[in-house]
């Protein structure tokens, strides 16, 4: 019994190692920006669209189910745009605004 109670112990103590355990370095891969978050959101929420629209084709939803969320998500897409156009825009507007009125920037 006692090397019954052992074993157990000793197998515990193995998968406690195995699942905290933490190597020295982790790779965590490149930082996401929030342009990039959003253009990835902005190509999942165009599959859902696609998807809801071939799912509704095949008889899966009722109309007015259908429209409810194909207006969600439409709208949703259309947030994420104006967002992406905005931060576009700040992006190439910024390099202007560094270099000012008296270093090449638009004069007056």
């Amino acid at each position: 019994m006692t090397l019954a109670l052992l074993a157990c112990l000793l197998v515990t103590f193995a998968t406690l190692v195995y699942v905290f355990y933490l190597p020295g370095e982790l790779h965590l891969g490149p930082e996401k920006t929030r342009l990039a978050y959003l253009r990835e959101r902005k190509e999942a929420v165009y599959e859902n669209l696609r998807d809801l629209n071939f799912e509704f084709k095949s008889g899966k939803f009722p109309e007015s189910d259908y429209r409810t969320m194909k207006s969600s998500l439409e709208e949703e897409a259309a947030a994420i745009l104006s967002e992406i156009s905005y931060l576009e825009e700040a992006a190439r507007l910024a390099p202007m605004k560094r270099r000012g009125p008296g270093r090449g920037g638009a004069r007056g």
